[in-house]
């Protein structure tokens, strides 16, 4: 009975893990890089819900992303915002980041998720914004 339980409990645990996690875009109507960045998030097992938003500078700003951290299209998951061009494992990072606003990766970096160009990969970070304002660093590519 009790390997019973063991193996039950461990199915669960990968049922669970294998839910798909639910992300908001908001995207500019004529951006071909976001579209690209959401297939990046659909193939690494998120569930999109894609909005085209004809305002995207005050969607930023209602949701406290700083100018400084913009990009062109924002992501926002458990209440936190994804700005730019994140990989879809530093937002994984970011959900057990619960002193962070968000996380972005300001402009758009060359072989960042969605603005894959042959071989060019510039170099980039993803920056976690506190709550406190202060930004840290929380993954180099």
């Amino acid at each position: 009975m009790r390997k019973f339980l063991i193996a039950t409990a461990l199915f669960a645990s990968a049922a669970q893990a294998a839910e798909p996690l639910n992300i908001d875009v908001y995207r500019d109507p004529n951006c071909g890089c976001c579209k690209a960045w959401i297939s990046h998030l659909q193939e690494n097992g998120f569930q999109v819900s894609d909005h085209v938003e004809s305002n995207m500078s005050a969607l930023k700003q209602r949701l406290g992303v700083p100018p400084r951290l913009a990009s062109c299209h924002t992501g926002v998951i458990d209440g936190q915002f994804v700005e730019g061009h994140v990989p879809a494992n530093d937002i994984l990072k970011l959900r057990s980041q619960s002193d962070l606003l968000g996380a972005a990766v300001p402009g758009m970096p060359a072989g960042s998720p969605g603005m894959e160009m042959g071989d060019r990969h510039d170099a980039y970070q993803v920056i976690g914004l506190q709550r406190d304002g202060k930004e840290r660093v929380i993954a180099e590519h």
